[in-house]
This record gives C-alpha cells, sequence and structure tokens, in this order.
C-alpha cells in the first residue's frame, strides 16, 4: 500500500516514515500547499491513501488519484477538500475533530478575557506611562467585569460546548446558536438555543464555533455585524470564511463593535497593507489555536492509526461523507 502526505506542518515526518516502514508500507512526503492541480494531481497519481493537510483538493485533482481508496484530512475543517468529487468516486473522507478542543477552547478563552480586560491595549498604557513617568488610566475606560456579561457562543459542537463549560464558573450569562444541536444534546447541557439575530443583539461577546460550509460562509457580514452592541467582542478560532472581512474593518474603523480578536484570516498569512494589523482594539493570533505538544502528536497518532485500520480492514472514525461508502459497497 502507499500513503502520500500533500503538504504538512510539523517540521518533519520522520516518526511516521519509520513506522510505516516497520509496517511495509511506501510512504512519501510532499510540501504541495500552493502547488498546481496538475502537480498535486501526480503526486498522488498511484497512492492508495492520501492525507491532505491545507492544500486545495479539486474535482481536478481527485481525478488523477486513480487508485486512491482513502483521504484523510490532517486537522478539524476541511474545506479545502471537493467532498461531493471524493463521494462521486466512492473514496471517504476522514477527519479528525478532536485532537485539538482542549486547546481550541482555552485559546478563544483567552481572546475573550484579553478583550474584555484589554489585555493587549493595556500594554500600550504602560509604555506611554513609562515614557511620561507617571501613571495614566483614562484611555483604558470603558472596562467591565466579566461576570454578568453575555457570552454568544455561535456553535455549540465539541469546542463551543467546552467553552461553555469552561467558562460557567466565570459568572458570565450565556446566549446560543446551533440549530442543528439534538434536543437530546441541549437537555444534557442545560441550555436553549436562540435564532442567529437574537444571539447578536444581546451578547457583550460572540464566539464562533461552526465549521465553513455553503450556510455559514460570510455568517458574519454587514447586514450581521449592524445587529452587534456598539460595545460587543468578536471572536473567530473556527474559519476565516465565516466572517466578511471587509465588512470587519468597516465595523470596527466606525466604532460599530469595540473589538474582536482573530486567529484565522482571508488570505494566510495576512497580506503587509492588511488593515486589522494595526488596529488597537483587534487581537491577532497566527492560526495556532490548535497548537500544543499534546495535540501534534495526537493527530498523528491518529492519522496513522486510520491508515492502518483501512489497510487492515477495520471500520473508519469519522468519515465525513458516509455516502461513498455505500457507492463502494453497491454492486457494479
Amino acid at each position: 500500500m502507499k500513503v502520500i502526505v500533500t503538504d504538512f506542518i510539523e517540521s518533519n515526518l520522520a516518526w511516521e516514515q519509520d513506522l510505516f516502514q516497520q509496517q511495509e508500507i511506501d510512504f512519501s512526503p510532499f510540501q504541495l500547499k500552493y502547488a498546481s492541480e496538475e502537480e498535486l494531481a501526480a503526486a498522488g497519481s498511484d497512492a492508495d491513501v492520501v492525507i491532505v493537510n491545507m492544500a486545495p483538493i479539486s474535482e481536478q485533482v481527485i481525478a488523477g488519484w486513480t487508485r486512491c481508496s482513502l483521504v484523510i484530512r490532517h486537522g478539524i475543517g476541511y474545506d479545502n477538500v471537493d467532498v461531493e468529487a471524493l463521494s462521486r468516486r466512492g473514496i471517504p473522507l476522514v477527519n479528525i475533530p478532536d485532537y485539538c478542543v482542549e486547546e481550541v477552547a482555552e485559546q478563544t478563552i483567552a481572546l475573550i478575557l484579553s478583550l474584555g480586560r484589554k489585555v493587549a491595549f493595556s500594554r500600550m498604557i504602560l509604555e506611554a506611562s513609562v515614557q511620561r513617568g507617571t501613571w495614566d488610566f483614562s484611555d483604558i475606560y470603558p472596562i467591565h467585569r466579566m461576570r454578568g456579561q453575555t457570552l454568544g457562543i455561535i456553535g455549540c459542537g465539541r469546542i463551543g460546548s467546552r467553552v461553555y463549560e469552561k467558562l460557567k464558573e466565570f459568572g458570565f450569562k450565556f446566549a446560543f446558536c446551533d440549530p442543528y444541536l439534538s434536543s437530546t444534546r441541549k437537555n444534557a447541557m442545560g441550555i436553549r438555543t436562540e435564532p442567529l439575530d437574537e444571539v447578536l443583539v444581546r451578547s457583550d461577546f460572540i464566539t464562533l464555533h461552526t465549521p465553513l460550509n455553503s450556510e455559514t460562509e460570510m455568517l458574519i457580514n454587514e447586514k450581521t455585524l449592524r445587529l452587534m452592541k456598539p460595545s460587543a467582542y468578536l471572536i473567530n478560532t473556527a474559519r476565516a470564511g465565516l466572517i466578511d472581512q471587509n465588512a470587519l474593518v468597516s465595523a470596527l474603523k466606525e466604532g460599530r463593535i469595540a473589538g474582536a480578536a482573530l486567529d484565522v484570516f482571508i488570505p494566510e498569512p495576512p497580506l503587509p497593507e492588511e488593515e486589522l494589523l494595526g488596529m488597537e482594539n483587534v487581537i491577532l493570533t497566527p492560526h495556532l489555536s490548535w497548537c500544543s505538544v499534546e495535540s501534534e502528536q495526537t493527530i498523528r497518532e491518529k492519522i496513522v492509526d486510520q491508515v492502518l485500520r483501512f489497510r487492515d480492514g477495520h471500520s473508519l472514525d469519522n468519515i465525513v461523507n458516509r455516502e461513498a461508502l455505500k457507492l463502494l459497497e453497491a454492486p457494479r
């Protein structure tokens, strides 16, 4: 069996190379994140399993993978993969949705508290006071205690629900929007959900935890930003495409919302001229919410486990497009 990696963020894949060699699996890692469709198609032309990080996997690329029987997405989201094209060819797509739940929830909470307590802006006040030789805190106002503030959570899956669990003891009030959350899950969490507009209108902080798809693309846009309080903050550790970035810049410049914290961007990394980079009321981090020593090892182990399960004919975890399996099982 042959396994290839289209692109990777680890410093090297020596651990995988050694492990697969012991299992007599042909393993070839590439760095093709910015490669052409032709290069991506050629790299996987004779592969049985393709592991993808951020390379765009289009229908044209998939058409060149004549032996491919499994695609594994290195991460949670899979908006860079043409899932329908995989399904038409009977190729299952597996993602790894549970390797960094704690990390993303922790990063989200860190950003919420940093915005609310104006941590980054406080550094500017400190440096200005150092230059003057006297404290001047006047620019920090208004600043509010977290207890009693309303946190709107858009998307209550693994990460959104974990943010809620971790922050309950802080004394926040909560508002939830997730039209796909089951009654069983809502009852277990002890919550109720509301329409997006209602959550936006009454929340002091809005944090996004939905997948990016045709329903959620530009969920936060010119219209929905106008529903938010002028004192409200927006946090995004999910996917950049959930927000109309130009509309967000306008809302921040015009003072229609108080600030934002973003870990994801279009494009990535942001261009040098990106206006968000120069804004004092914005906290930016470099798409590292997932990051920890533990999460990096966990995802590598989970991916290898899926490859070995596939080779040995065992069932796979977290299949995104189960319709592909039906096509494989259909009589020919």
